[in-house]
């Protein structure tokens, strides 16, 4: 068993949860872990390490993934254009949008857009987004997880 967490290791996991709370709040933002990191008072290799070890992924990967599920959401919808919830989320590259949301989503986002209006079809959109959020099932590059749509 654990023992009682020490007062520097609170504080470094209060400051992880606003990290990650920012991120959720302005993932549309232009974010990068430097900027992140001087927003706790901390080093970037030290909230990288400190964030992987908190939440299972490294500040990027989880902010992409944030990213990636707001597109999904908006490309469910059907009214907007691939590239219109490329800059939408705060990706400022369509190639790298398309590439990571490939790597996410297990299929290019305008293949995404096509059968999740077929498979979310009538449902209301708190389910629809249950249905295809992704899922975390292999591990792929630097440690990350590739994900998959569940159907």
């Amino acid at each position: 068993m654990a023992g009682k967490p020490s007062p520097t290791q609170l504080r470094d996991l209060a400051r992880l949860r606003r990290v990650r709370d920012r991120i959720d709040r302005e993932y549309a933002k232009p974010l990068n872990v430097d900027e992140l990191a001087r927003g706790v008072h901390m080093s970037s290799g030290h909230l990288g390490r400190e964030f992987k070890r908190a939440f299972g992924e490294s500040p990027y990967s989880y902010l992409m993934m944030r990213r990636i599920e707001r597109a999904m959401a908006l490309l469910r919808r059907g009214d907007v254009g691939v590239t219109e919830a490329c800059f939408a989320v705060g990706c400022a590259s369509l190639g790298t949008f398309s590439t990571r949301f490939t790597e996410l989503v297990g299929m290019p986002p305008s293949v995404y857009k096509r059968e999740a209006a077929q498979v979310t079809a009538g449902m209301p959109s708190c389910i629809a987004r249950q249905v295809t959020r992704p899922v975390r099932t292999q591990p792929i590059r630097n440690g990350e997880a590739r994900v998959s749509v569940r159907t």
